[in-house]
């Protein structure tokens, strides 16, 4: 069985993404410096505004985010290393795997000004998701088992 089809379970996937909401939360809290400010501030105004959006993105780009992992998770297993291990050792990677979700989104976009803004945002966006992989990798195992 995928990483992905063990995340079916309607109250195993809300727990996931329960958790993925507090790792972007905890991944925006740590943000440092003058983009620190400026990540931190639209998050802010975004959660205020529309509470709830942060889950429902995350809800809405899951099984996809999960299906990109799923070969770095039999990757891990053909070579015998725990999956959450050889996820964070393999972060560039799986950022850019991650990041084919939302390029296809932004692409697909019918609003200019969210395509606009992605692709100004685009490129530090891999780093910021690079991050963030240990942090997705430790919560997939936690909730897969492994």
């Amino acid at each position: 069985m995928s990483l992905s089809d063990g995340f079916k379970d309607a109250n195993k996937r809300n727990a996931v993404i329960d958790d993925c909401v507090q790792l972007v939360d905890d991944e925006v809290g740590k943000k440092k410096g003058l983009g620190g400010v400026v990540i931190k501030a639209g998050y802010g105004a975004v959660k205020g505004i529309k509470p709830g959006f942060i889950r429902k993105v995350v809800d809405a780009l899951f099984d996809r985010w999960a299906e990109k992992i799923d070969p770095f998770w039999a990757e891990a297993a053909a070579r015998g290393k725990a999956p959450a291990a050889h996820l964070a050792a393999e972060k560039s990677r799986v950022a850019e795997a991650l990041l084919e979700v939302t390029d296809e989104k932004a692409k697909s976009s019918d609003t200019a000004l969210v395509a606009s803004t992605y692709k100004k945002l685009r490129p530090s966006a891999k780093e910021h998701v690079e991050a963030a992989v240990p942090g997705l990798a430790a919560i997939l195992a936690k909730h897969a088992g492994s």
